[in-house]
């Protein structure tokens, strides 16, 4: 039976064998969720992401929400002795998470199939620039490369300019959901096709179905681009970029109001285009029968987008937004992290946790989502210091205090 107090995957072991955002990010969601995360990590440093952005006392503030509720084991994996801890680990996971180039743990004895040949329940997300298989597959690939590969980064700025990037590592995001969705549908086919491995072999192996969840991250990217293909494949549209204007959509851009502020307003839906028009007092475009439907207003985008704009200038913020949510037209501010800290729809959804560092300094993290109502996601712990875990899990192992004591010695830890 799920203990429920502690998560629906509470019991579900998961190996991470991965640095930086992609594989972690994909493991931290099932921590969040009550899985036995073990992340593995050099004993050199750790994953660069400790010291990435904003730091407080030599660790990055983003560690603290990317690695909690996980353990942190630190294995130098090109010794065998580091190896042999791994796979044992591995086949005794649930779930195995690694964002290496294809190729480097074949090197260790850790793939895929040799895993498979000992455990066939393994269950393995891989993540990787361009996937297991292609040409490209041996070459490095970071997020960026998959947003640019994958088609965002060309649909994405002003069209008299250079394509420009989302403030955030967006592509290595979007593939750890990507692997996150696909552990899960290979757990459940594992559990219904039999079960998990008895750590028997031969007649006494009694073991569902694992298999490899291979993410690329330019296909996670480019599985979010729409319409993209079949518009160009039957009419030979190539979607360009729009600034903030959703293209063939209208009306749905940014607007800038008389204060200098910036407003996004979706009048889209054909029922909101009527009362979007009524509220900026454009009753002749509310009622002009060209308008009634999308495919009316795209030719004439330009005009609906000067009337609103032109309304828009003569507002403030509040003004426009008390106006437009009066009239149920889906509208919003641009929000800043000042912004959401402050927001009663942020607060009242409880989208901040408060927690504290080692030595008592609060610190706010973003809440877990989705929020789930009987099983939701808790912060356990926040992400851990190298090697906090070391003796926990190799205890656990069977290794007593003097063979780990020879292990720290030599390096291996």
């Amino acid at each position: 039976m799920t203990d429920t107090a502690k998560g629906p995957l509470a019991g579900i072991k998961v190996l991470e064998l991965g640095t930086l955002i992609a594989g972690p990010f994909c493991a931290r969601m099932l921590a969040e969720f009550g899985a036995d995360v073990i992340k593995i990590e050099s004993p050199d440093g750790g994953d660069p992401i400790r010291q990435w952005r904003v730091l407080k006392d030599g660790t990055s503030l983003w560690w603290s929400v990317q690695a909690r509720n996980k353990k942190s084991l630190t294995l130098n994996l090109k010794d065998k002795r580091a190896q042999d801890i791994a796979r044992r680990l591995a086949l005794d996971a649930d779930i195995i998470i690694e964002n290496y180039r294809p190729g480097v743990l074949e090197k260790w004895q850790l793939g895929y199939d040799q895993l498979k040949a000992l455990n066939p329940a393994t269950i393995m997300v891989r993540l990787s620039g361009y996937g297991q298989t292609g040409p490209m597959k041996d070459l490095p690939g970071f997020g960026a490369i998959g947003e640019s590969m994958g088609g965002l980064r060309y649909v994405s700025g002003h069209a008299d300019r250079p394509p420009v990037r989302v403030g955030i590592s967006i592509g290595d995001s979007v593939a750890a959901m990507h692997g996150v969705i696909g552990a899960m549908m290979a757990l459940r086919h594992r559990d219904v096709s039999g079960g998990r491995w008895n750590g028997k072999q031969g007649d006494d192996c009694i073991a569902g179905q694992g298999q490899m969840v291979d993410v690329a991250l330019y296909e996670s990217v480019f599985n979010l681009m729409e319409s993209l293909v079949p518009e160009f494949d039957h009419a030979g549209v190539v979607r360009e970029r729009t600034g903030g204007a959703l293209p063939g959509i209208v009306p749905s851009n940014t607007y800038t109001t008389g204060d200098g502020e910036n407003i996004v307003i979706a009048g889209n839906g054909d029922a909101i285009f009527k009362r979007l028009m009524l509220a900026i007092d454009r009753a002749d475009l509310a009622a002009d029968p060209q308008l009634v439907r999308n495919d009316g207003r795209v030719p004439r985008t330009a005009e609906i987008d000067g009337a609103i704009q032109a309304w828009c200038a003569t507002q403030t913020i509040d003004s426009a937004l008390a106006v437009l949510q009066g009239a149920d037209v889906p509208v919003g501010k641009i929000y800043s992290v000042r912004n959401m800290m402050r927001d009663p729809q942020f607060l009242a959804r409880q989208m901040f946790e408060q927690h504290a560092f080692a030595d008592g300094t609060p610190v706010k993290l973003p809440a877990i989502s989705p929020k789930l109502s009987a099983t939701p996601g808790v912060t356990r712990w926040l992400g851990p210091a190298l090697g906090a875990h070391n003796d926990e899990v190799l205890q656990q192992l069977g290794y007593d205090d003097a063979a780990i004591a020879q292990l720290r010695t030599d390096g291996v830890i």
